[in-house]
């Protein structure tokens, strides 16, 4: 398969905040024991794409250590070739820019077809039938889609397409939507009109949904979607984080996106520890527990990533808890996002309280949940309340009421 695979992986994630404060929004844990662009990678090997660029930006350390050499997700064989690209002249400024700053890497690649694609999405998807129906409509850029609600189309670039697929109108983010044929900012090119179109298109903060799929659309014929029916998510706030993680709890028949499918693994780099040890008078309902965890409290409706001890008495529920957290004896953890290295003191309580929104930022945080980013220790018998953010590395000596936010150097 003549494909080069790009994937967009140097995003700020601003809107995850506090969990993209140390990692690239690609780089966050998801599901237990993998990471967001996890997706992506397994989704190119599943479907025989073995050359990839994969771009990064801010934050890259976290990224680059987990990919690696690409071996998990067998990319690291004779005829394959994995590339991490960094900018090295100025930051990319848009999508679009990101991929103009490779164009050498492009042409010396010398294939055939170019297959943009994001790092921040959950998603299982064949692109062999995105790049079939390409070649069948001998399209210059075929462009995968998703109907959405109505109420969230102003939320995506949305497109309207002929009895064809072939789009003749496409609005970035509009107020008004006038479709709810939503883009997945998943794109084949030619490569010559990639190439083409990256050489005539000036702008500031070039971007493939603003400037160049307009662009290409008015400029003639030869612009395609293709509908893609299956679960896709875009994990990018701490709702939809959440959300999309409870999900993989359900039950066996109501899983919307079934990781335990052989035939279309989920690739990842694991840790090696033991295996989970859960104590005789716990109890788990509704829990991913991943490996190396010790439960030997209560959990529901969680999921548990690595090397997490949930101590006797505690409890966790409707929580996403990351890796080597520790839970300590009669502590009650309850709608909430815990990042890496937490400590969670004797009989404390986060998650307590009304619901009151974030007072700096009510646009992260109003439905209640609790964030705690990596490292942060709350000392025994604390309250911390709903729709609050603590920052990386707070120790926490006092109660926190709903809605406040926490640094390192406020005074408590």
């Amino acid at each position: 398969m003549d494909t080069l695979a790009l994937i967009l992986a140097g995003g700020r994630g601003s809107r995850l905040d506090i969990l993209s404060e140390n990692r690239v929004k690609p780089a966050v844990p998801f599901a237990g024991k993998y990471r967001i662009i996890d997706f992506t990678l397994s989704n190119c090997s599943n479907s025989g794409i073995y050359h990839i660029g994969v771009l990064t930006q801010y934050h890259p350390l976290s990224l680059s250590e987990h990919i690696g050499v690409g071996k998990p997700w067998d990319l690291d064989r004779r005829d394959t070739r994995l590339s991490l690209l960094q900018p090295y002249e100025k930051w990319y400024s848009g999508t679009a820019d990101s991929v103009r700053q490779n164009i050498e890497y492009i042409k010396r690649s010398g294939a055939r077809r170019v297959l943009i694609l994001s790092g921040d999405h959950v998603y299982k998807m064949d692109y062999r039938r995105m790049l079939k129906q390409h070649e069948k409509t001998d399209a210059r850029l075929t462009v995968a889609v998703q109907e959405v609600p109505w109420s969230e189309a102003h939320r995506y670039g949305v497109l309207e397409a002929d009895e064809n697929l072939q789009i003749r109108r496409f609005q970035e983010k509009p107020a008004e939507p006038a479709s709810n044929l939503a883009s997945m900012g998943i794109y084949v090119f030619e490569t010559k009109t990639l190439l083409d179109v990256l050489d005539q298109v000036e702008a500031e903060g070039l971007d493939f949904g603003k400037h160049i799929i307009p662009h290409l659309i008015g400029d003639g014929e030869g612009v395609y979607a293709h509908l893609f029916n299956d679960y896709w998510k875009d994990v990018g706030t701490y709702d939809a984080y959440l959300e999309a993680n409870l999900e993989l709890t359900a039950t066996v028949d109501k899983i919307p996106l079934d990781m335990y499918d052989r035939s279309w693994r989920i690739f990842t780099r694991s840790e090696e520890l033991p295996s989970v040890k859960v104590g005789s008078k716990a109890t788990l309902n509704q829990v991913l527990v991943s490996n190396g965890s010790i439960v030997a409290g209560h959990a529901s409706r969680s999921v548990l990533s690595p090397g997490v001890v949930v101590h006797p008495t505690a409890t966790v529920k409707n929580s996403v808890v990351l890796n080597d957290v520790e839970i300590k004896e009669g502590a009650l953890v309850e709608n909430a996002i815990i990042d890496k290295g937490v400590v969670i003191g004797e009989n404390a309580y986060v998650g307590a309280g009304e619901a009151t929104p974030n007072e700096e930022r009510p646009d992260l945080l109003e439905s209640g949940i609790t964030v705690l980013g990596q490292g942060v220790t709350l000392a025994p018998r604390l309250r911390i309340g709903r729709n609050c953010r603590v920052f990386s590395g707070v120790t926490i000596e006092k109660d926190i009421e709903s809605g406040a936010t926490l640094r390192p150097h406020d005074k408590q």
